[in-house]
């Protein structure tokens, strides 16, 4: 080839890979073309959790999700202590992807060392991160103050151990727990899937126990419980939270949104 013929292809040839290497950053951009809504980054206590279907059923629009994992294998006080320095982490790898703020999706991972750590690890990870922070346990906390809640009935997921810890959690927020019951899960892998209507019924069986209870309070952000809020309210007449809901909700009030999300109970219609 001709030496002028060389040089036109390897002009054209750099021309090409930088016009590529734009359509590339462009495409990369198009991945973000919602960059105008903010970014609610979720840490979830087992490892390759994706968004929960929860997220985009409740907000279908106006807020973008991200998640990751911690890598939890079984719900107890040892399962716990040895993940729970992947938080703040995990966060930092949150900030990096674009979150505006930091949502822990797991509450008895985040109440199982008490009120005073579930604050410290919201402040370790806005000190770290620089963004707004707030933890499951948070969320149902605030919550149940919302709905005016004092006396509750308590259902979890959990093992007696780790509802003792749940209820001193309660205790030290200013909560008076008149029943709480468990069904005694360390791995979801261990049984088969708790359906909607098994959720209910072991949730009405708890407040029937407690039919003083001012408030029922769901604890597990891994039990399904979006859809049967209104259901049990309306059984009970007593206002409901719930992990992964109200986390949700706590989440994207940090992103300054309202949090409203009609037809799932009492706190979520009006926000």
């Amino acid at each position: 080839m001709p030496r002028g013929c060389r040089r036109m292809a390897a002009n054209t040839r750099r021309e090409f890979l930088r016009f590529a290497g734009t359509g590339a950053a462009i495409a990369t951009l198009g991945d973000f073309a919602d960059a105008r809504e903010p970014v609610l980054g979720m840490i979830f206590p087992p490892a390759n959790t994706p968004v929960p279907p929860e997220a985009k059923l409740m907000y279908p629009a106006g807020v973008r999700f991200l998640a990751t994992g911690v890598g939890l294998e079984r719900m107890t006080p040892e399962g716990y202590d040895k993940v729970v320095d992947r938080i703040v982490p995990a966060a930092q790898q949150l900030t990096a992807q674009g979150a505006a703020a930091i949502d822990v999706m797991g509450t008895s991972l985040t109440f199982y060392k008490g009120a005073a750590f579930n604050q410290q690890l919201k402040e370790s990870i806005t000190k770290a991160t620089g963004l707004p922070a707030t933890t499951m346990s948070t969320a149902i906390i605030e919550g149940l103050k919302a709905v005016g809640g004092h006396r509750l009935a308590v259902a979890t997921a959990y093992n007696d151990e780790v509802n003792e810890r749940l209820q001193s959690f309660l205790h030290e927020s200013g909560f008076e727990v008149l029943a709480i019951k468990g069904m005694g899960i360390e791995r979801f892998e261990d049984r088969p899937p708790v359906t909607q209507e098994e959720l209910l019924e072991f949730s009405t069986s708890v407040w029937k126990s407690a039919p003083k209870a001012d408030a029922i309070l769901i604890s597990c952000g891994a039990l399904k419980t979006l859809e049967i809020l209104a259901p049990l309210e309306q059984r009970s007449g007593a206002p409901v939270v719930s992990s992964l809901p109200h986390a949700l909700w706590a989440g994207v009030r940090l992103l300054g949104l309202s949090g409203r999300a009609p037809g799932y109970g009492t706190l979520l219609s009006r926000g």
